[in-house]
């Protein structure tokens, strides 16, 4: 799950038989409520055969995928809508590279999504072809497999706004200073729902995590798998949650990396307050990191007097933005990739030093819009348009801005890094056009396998809570918490207590007698 500073910133028919074992009809479903969606189980079983007969022609990539050989490209036929599997259809954008070990030594397919919503998952072939040590001996098994989910890049993307108007900054100040500040936000917010009904139209009612993890059991289906291997980091791990719920016998390994809380209160509403809070603690961690490196970026030698720079930097290009470009809401986007991910804590004080010297440019080249960058920007508005028709569609929000005030007054009073950015980033959603589904009910279904959950304590983008609740609720399954850190998204990190687990568990099935805590990963040195 990813926060961002605000809103606007730098997102066939088919004959005869069901095929028995893997291809029949799943059980119907239940929705939250109760109610049996025999339709959609059915749509998902029509799609899968039809999938699994057709399989994926993989050739290889566009040239302008930036997917070097020898990763292959192919496509996967999904519906729009599961309740009406013979209806509109939509293709889904897949990559594979092959296992590099033997075959007696490959498992299957490895499917990988990074988060978002609305991150692209094309580029987990790459972690073989940039030889990345710590995934090299889980290579060696499977066939390392990414996709883009329904309305995201190459996969029917979706858009609600011009991708250059997106990113242009500099932005208003997403922290009010009167109520006339409050009610241009939340024009903008209400304009930015109908761009997005008015410019994605037809298929913005299907945008939901329920219909993407519909869509990986068929993209599971076409590649040629009996059952799922799965890995999901942040966001991804939520999509995985509702998968694991709707199709627990489709499961064989599922790995599940910085956990969005699944809990039916916390989508998505109450999970975007929690995020503010624990941004705030991470935020100072890494500020207090600062502080102990004064000798390397001259920022001030405690927390308070690093805090102190904050305010003044931000007053700074509140008056006058940095460039013309960088004011409170882009320092605010490109600030929060410090509490995010740990391998930002030197980039973003380097930066920030650079300035406080006397030398913005480093500052304003990292933070500003580059305005060039025509794909990158294309992308960077197509990941927010599908961000917000997910959240939106996936969980009842409120609609009452009185709500929105007092919950985002009330927080920013302790909590002011993120929390008004937040409220801005995901208001849209009280003006949302496309009808509201009740939150999936995560739980263990008959036949799930054991999960392997992993968490470190201070995550902000997806806080700790998340990951237990997603334990309790995921029978069977092993929490590895890394203590006492707090990036986002932590198997791609080298923390070998970490690592040798995971790569156990994905070559072998084997886990742990009970949860396991870690050490945390090696801390930034300037």
């Amino acid at each position: 799950m990813r926060g961002t500073a605000v809103l606007g910133s730098a997102g066939t028919l088919i004959a005869g038989a069901l095929v028995a074992g893997a291809l029949a009809a799943p059980a119907a479903q239940a929705d939250s409520g109760g109610q049996v969606r025999d339709a959609e189980a059915v749509g998902v079983a029509v799609a899968a055969a039809q999938a699994a007969r057709t399989g994926i022609d993989w050739k290889d990539c566009p040239a302008d995928w930036g997917l070097e050989k020898p990763i292959q490209c192919g496509w996967v036929t999904v519906p729009v809508d599961y309740a009406k599997p013979h209806g509109k259809k939509i293709k889904i954008a897949v990559d594979r590279i092959a296992a590099t070990g033997t075959p007696a030594e490959r498992q299957g397919a490895l499917v990988y999504n990074p988060g978002g919503p609305g991150g692209s998952g094309l580029r987990f072939p790459r972690r073989v072809t940039t030889q990345n040590k710590i995934w090299a001996n889980t290579a060696r098994a499977y066939d390392f497999v990414g996709f883009d989910p329904r309305g995201v890049g190459k996969s029917a993307p979706i858009s609600c706004v011009d991708p250059t108007e997106f990113v242009k900054g500099p932005k208003p100040d997403p922290v009010p200073d009167s109520e006339a500040d409050k009610l241009a936000q939340r024009r903008h917010a209400a304009a930015y729902a109908k761009g997005c009904a008015e410019k994605s139209g037809d298929i913005l009612p299907h945008i939901n995590t329920r219909n993407t993890a519909r869509d990986l059991d068929v993209v599971r289906a076409a590649l040629g798998e009996k059952k799922l291997n799965f890995v999901g980091v942040s966001y991804g791990t939520y999509l995985g949650a509702v998968y694991g719920t709707l199709f627990p016998t489709h499961v064989r390994r599922m790995v599940l990396d910085s956990v969005v809380n699944p809990s039916t209160r916390k989508i998505w509403y109450e999970a975007n307050l929690d995020q503010d809070i624990a941004f705030e603690g991470r935020l100072e961690d890494w500020m207090t990191w600062v502080a102990r490196h004064d000798a390397a970026f001259h920022l001030g030698d405690t927390l308070a007097e690093v805090r102190q720079q904050w305010e003044t930097l931000r007053a700074a290009a509140k008056k006058e933005p940095l460039g013309g470009k960088v004011g409170p809401a882009e320092l605010i986007g490109f600030f929060q990739n410090a509490p995010y991910y740990d391998s930002m804590w030197v980039p973003v004080a380097e930066a920030w030093s650079a300035y406080a010297a006397g030398d913005p440019q480093p500052l304003i080249d990292a933070a500003a819009a580059d305005l060039t960058d025509t794909a990158g920007n294309i992308a960077a508005e197509n990941g927010n348009a599908v961000y917000t028709a997910v959240e939106c569609a996936d969980a009842p929000w409120p609609t009452q801005w009185k709500k929105w005030d007092r919950d985002n007054s009330r927080l920013h009073e302790r909590y002011p890094f993120m929390t008004w950015a937040n409220a801005w980033m995901n208001l849209p959603c009280a003006t949302w056009s496309t009808p509201r589904q009740e939150p999936t009910r995560v739980r263990t279904g008959k036949g799930l396998p054991p999960v392997l959950i992993t968490q470190a304590e201070r995550d902000a983008a997806t806080p700790y809570s998340g990951a237990v609740e997603l334990h309790k609720r995921f029978k069977g399954s092993r929490l590895i918490t890394e203590k006492d850190a707090g990036s986002h998204g932590i198997t791609n990190l080298v923390n070998p207590c970490l690592n040798g687990r995971v790569e156990t568990y994905l070559l072998t099935g084997a886990l742990d007698a009970r949860d396991v805590t870690c050490a945390p990963h090696a801390t930034p040195q300037p």
